[in-house]
């Protein structure tokens, strides 16, 4: 059994500040609690458990942590993948909603499997999803000054569990002060994406992982013959060109755990039940 965790890009990772200790520490406790939830549970129980944690956390730029964006409202999207139905769910532009990610999951009973704005809203009204609003003081004063560089952040889980099954979630708050309707990369087989041979969550701008397929390749190239570590060469490879900036996380069948960014700014940690690797 493996985990893997992301909680997106930041500025500060090649400083010594607190927040980035505060995020390590943040990632590290909440890969310990992922790990031990997947010991009794299914790898897609575990994705979403793991991501909602991180979506309680206002370190990370999802759930209450979300961004901001230019008519001043917070609208959120997240996303999960069974890879072993290859069944996706999610919800796109939701607003106050504490766990984007549970209205995702609730999601796969449905038919109509990805829902936005509004009709998503109304959906997690509909469906035991009381109002709570996500806005903290710190995204307000961020807003107010038009302090628009924190805005690519995304969290995300990959787990493999006791019966080789894997799956992933993705949630994320937006880069902030996007225009309103804007469709982020988290929701698409861009940003999340799995079947029975591979799991893949990304963070990093959108648009270039969008652009990138970079998912959704990661995770075709392995089931056509590719090692983890090839796949991603490729995929990034490819991003070059237009200066991509993406991050991506990953296990594969086998339980080999692999994570690369464009630009060495991703903080994210893994644990197997022995030891812990912190990233940033």
């Amino acid at each position: 059994m493996k985990i893997i965790i992301h909680g997106g890009f930041f500025s500060e990772s090649h400083t010594n500040s607190e927040t980035k200790i505060a995020k390590q520490n943040a990632l590290k406790e909440i890969a310990r609690k992922g790990f031990e939830f997947l010991q009794n549970h299914s790898a897609l129980e575990t994705v979403v458990y793991t991501v909602s944690l991180l979506e309680d956390n206002e370190l990370f730029n999802a759930g209450i942590g979300s961004q901001i964006q230019s008519d001043g409202k917070i609208r959120m999207s997240a996303s999960l993948m069974d890879g072993t139905t290859q069944k996706m769910s999610g919800v796109i532009n939701i607003e106050d909603v504490k766990n984007p990610i549970q209205v995702a999951e609730k999601l796969l009973d449905f038919e109509d499997k990805v829902l936005g704005g509004e009709g998503a809203t109304n959906f997690a009204r509909q469906n035991g999803f009381e109002a709570f609003s996500t806005e903290i003081p710190q995204r307000r004063e961020e807003y107010l000054a038009k302090k628009e560089s924190t805005g690519t952040g995304t969290v995300g889980c990959v787990a493999l569990d006791a019966e080789r099954k894997l799956a992933v979630a993705t949630s994320t708050g937006g880069k902030g002060f996007e225009i309103p309707g804007r469709i982020s990369d988290s929701a698409t087989v861009a940003g999340n994406y799995a079947n029975q041979d591979c799991a893949v969550s990304c963070t990093g701008v959108g648009e270039d992982i969008v652009s990138g397929a970079v998912a959704a390749k990661i995770v075709t190239r392995l089931t056509d013959g590719f090692s983890i570590d090839k796949a991603f060469e490729k995929t990034f490879d490819e991003l070059k060109p237009f200066d991509g900036f993406a991050g991506a996380i990953a296990i594969d069948k086998s339980g080999n755990v692999f994570h690369q960014d464009s630009h060495p700014m991703m903080v994210f940690a893994s644990f197997d039940g022995k030891e812990f690797e912190i990233f940033d």
